[in-house]
């Protein structure tokens, strides 16, 4: 089998190493943007928007394929359904791509051949994932398409916007892309984390009795907060709203992960990674909050959430589903253990960013912008036999 059919006989492979790409790409051309700014003036994107270009291709480019990955992968493992297959996989990364090439043209291309482009690949992705789910219908895995939902849903509202169908719904359509994604990782996240956890302290003999805890209250409570901030996002409801709903969930988001024994997963970088972007999510959520009643700058806990929640849990879960799937061990490579590390320092600075003197904010955005780029050339270079390469065993 060739590399190119080995990329696109699996979704992990063709849409984690699309993000990891795609993460480079962003990062790199970001920093860039922000040095021709500052020294010239003058602009590398074609982009009539450049900053809201970067906004929605880190939402819906990166987290988009890295989400795609991940639901091509798990479904048919909770459904136990066939896979898809290369024929799909082939057309579901054709259209994100061909998303990534037309939101790169933007200002160029008429807005509605962008918008039917870009808006694409979920419906395909949420018809396939349907289509499994549905041969066993459980609820808390249907949510996901709601949450698919919700997702596009920002997204058009932002494509509304560029087109002159709405007057101002972008700055919204992206908040709530954004949350969808708050959404899918809260869920998702209160999954996995203490049952690989758990999981893992079984192997070592550690007792029943320190075993992480969930809480069904929590779980509950973290469920619809965390539906409800992305709705309350594309209804246009008072700000002061959302924010105490986000602050909500952050705080619910932190007792939760504090029953779930990180201090004890430390010791497992692949594991602990899992623990550190719950953490800076539930961080994020209560800086976010926190900016509408006047503590803090709101663009800044949006990337703290961004980078470090959204970013640190996709590395996360990229690289374990990467190792597992391809039969390798799940041992974090030295340098994918370094990026996350890096993914929560970059995270650290770009908050920083925010209370910094305004000279240094263009040298420290650039820098912030190429430590993305690090963490995913780090990566893409350890796990790119584990993305192309036949799985080591049976």
């Amino acid at each position: 089998m060739s590399t190119l059919k080995r990329i696109l006989s699996e979704g992990f492979r063709v849409f984690f190493l699309l993000a990891g790409l795609y993460g480079v790409f962003v990062g790199v051309i970001w920093a860039m943007w922000l040095v021709a700014v500052e020294s010239s003036g003058e602009s590398l994107l074609r982009a009539s928007d450049p900053v809201m270009w970067h906004a929605h291709e880190m939402i819906f480019g990166y987290a988009g394929a890295a989400m795609g990955g991940f639901f091509l992968t798990a479904v048919p493992n909770w459904t136990n359904t066939p896979a898809a297959r290369l024929s799909f996989l082939s057309v579901a990364a054709g259209l994100w791509l061909a998303g990534r090439l037309a939101m790169w043209g933007l200002g160029a291309l008429p807005p509605g051949l962008v918008a039917a482009l870009d808006l694409a690949f979920v419906p395909i992705l949420g018809l396939k994932i349907a289509t499994q789910l549905i041969k066993r219908p459980k609820p808390q895995n249907m949510m996901f398409l709601l949450i698919l939902t919700l997702l596009w849903l920002g997204n058009l509202m932002v494509h509304l916007e560029w087109s002159g169908v709405t007057g101002a719904t972008a700055d919204a359509g992206l908040r709530a892309g954004l949350f969808a994604l708050c959404a899918m990782i809260v869920v998702l996240g209160g999954r996995i984390t203490p049952a690989f956890t758990r999981n893992a302290m079984k192997r070592e003999g550690v007792g029943e009795e320190d075993w992480p805890v969930t809480c069904a209250v929590s779980d509950r409570a973290s469920l619809v907060l965390g539906l409800l901030l992305p709705v309350l996002m594309l209804l246009s409801v008072p700000g002061f709203l959302s924010a105490i709903v986000a602050i909500l969930l952050g705080v619910v988001q932190i007792i939760r992960l504090s029953r779930w024994r990180a201090g004890w997963a430390w010791k497992q970088p692949i594991l602990f990674a899992l623990h550190l972007g719950l953490g800076t999510l539930g961080v994020g959520l209560i800086l976010w909050g926190a900016a509408a009643f006047g503590l803090g700058q709101e663009i800044a806990a949006l990337h703290v959430i961004g980078i470090g929640g959204v970013g640190g849990m996709t590395l996360a879960v990229m690289s374990r589903a990467a190792l597992g799937h391809s039969g390798r061990p799940l041992v974090a490579p030295r340098a994918v253990a370094v990026s996350y590390g890096l993914l929560a320092l970059t995270a650290l600075a770009r908050w920083l960013v925010s209370i910094l003197s305004p000279e240094a904010y263009f040298p420290m955005m650039a820098g912030v912008s190429l430590l993305w780029g690090l963490v995913f050339i780090l990566f893409v270079f350890s796990l790119w036999p584990a993305l192309t390469q036949p799985r080591v065993s049976g």
